[in-house]
């Protein structure tokens, strides 16, 4: 895996003609990942509004004057009853948010853990998103069993100050860092449609891929201008864009589950279509995502069953293509006949499968 690409080399990517770079992410999302499964987050703001930075994206600053109603941090229990709800409608991971700049060690962080150990039973993955930490904060979510940390880069390190000046690109980086020495996942991404060019898009994806490991998950969002932020006037991005921008993180960050996160209200099931296709294998569901509108999880369900997508499972680090030994163990332990042994797929003449059949003596 690169950890080397240069912006020049991405920006060639993110220009190639459309069907060439969704046949290139296409093709690597196979060899990497199942194509037909998604794994589904549920994102859930247990403490709304109040925040000290000054975001340009942001209803939850306090600074602007937006319809965001601030709440206090929210009880175990009811955080309990969200992440029930959303395991059954499919979830297999809580992402809790908080409008905090940065995490402060006393009773609402013991309640954040508490939430974190009380998920985790449910056989749920837990994520946070709580500001910077420290790394002994990140060693304690770890011990309690957080199984992922956000912590967006937001935008290329040159456009970050246009939009951010309460909290700088390294502080950023050394948050990732801090949960880095410890066994919780890293998932980081950014925003587009913020007035940045395609240089600083591709300078956001030399950023992320730069990581060492890189970030197991990545969210790529499209603005949702909030009146009362500095971006209330930005125009929604093209659909072409989000398609390229999900394609080019695909070819450059192979294994990252890529989410399709915020701004998906602003696109018909044929632009989401297009972007599983082109590598996108994660979603955040529910009706609303921390402060901004989401499609209903009723119609995520349609479209997964119009797609043939479905669900993956809590847990899965990394949603691979079923092996062809696998199916043959399949077949011999359950009868189940392998989906490439079928007259449609001619396993017949497939050497690797006849290999893995006498392999297992089947």
């Amino acid at each position: 895996m690169r950890h080397d690409w240069t912006k020049e080399e991405i920006l060639d990517i993110y220009n190639k003609p459309l069907m060439d770079l969704l046949y290139e992410a296409a093709t690597i999302h196979r060899a990497q990942h199942n194509a037909n499964q998604v794994q589904v987050s549920t994102l859930l703001s247990i403490k709304t509004g109040g925040c000290p930075e000054d975001c340009g994206y942001c209803p939850q600053a306090a600074r602007y004057h937006t319809n965001v109603e601030g709440n206090d941090l929210m009880s175990v229990q009811q955080v309990k009853a969200q992440a029930l709800r959303a395991k059954s409608s499919g979830s297999s991971r809580v992402c809790m948010g908080a409008a905090w700049r940065n995490v402060k060690d006393g009773p609402e962080f013991d309640q954040v853990l508490e939430m974190v150990r009380t998920i985790n039973k449910l056989d749920m993955e837990v994520c946070c998103t709580l500001g910077m930490i420290t790394e002994n904060q990140a060693h304690r979510l770890a011990e309690a069993g957080l199984y992922a940390y956000n912590h967006n880069l937001d935008s290329s390190e040159e456009y970050y100050k246009e939009v951010i000046s309460t909290r700088g690109y390294q502080d950023r980086l050394d948050t990732i860092d801090n949960v880095r020495k410890t066994n919780v996942t890293v998932c980081s991404g950014g925003i587009i449609g913020m007035g940045e060019s395609d240089e600083d898009r591709a300078g956001m994806l030399v950023a992320l891929a730069s990581l060492s490991p890189q970030p197991e998950s990545t969210p790529i969002n499209a603005l949702v201008a909030v009146e009362g932020t500095p971006l209330e006037e930005q125009q929604p991005v093209s659909i072409w864009d989000m398609i390229r921008m999900v394609a080019t993180t695909r070819i450059v960050m192979p294994q990252t589950q890529v989410r399709l996160s915020a701004g998906r209200t602003q696109m018909s099931r044929e632009g989401q279509a297009m972007c599983f296709f082109a590598g996108a294998n994660s979603i955040f569901a529910g009706d609303k995502l921390l402060t901004t509108p989401n499609p209903d999880v009723n119609e995520d369900m349609e479209m997964f069953k119009l797609l043939g997508l479905e669900p993956m499972k809590p847990f899965v680090k990394k949603s691979q293509p079923e092996s062809v030994e696998a199916q043959y163990s399949k077949y011999k332990d359950e009868g189940e006949k392998p989906k490439w042994t079928r007259p449609e797929h001619k396993i017949e003449r497939n050497e690797q499968a006849k290999a893995a059949a006498k392999k297992l003596k089947v």
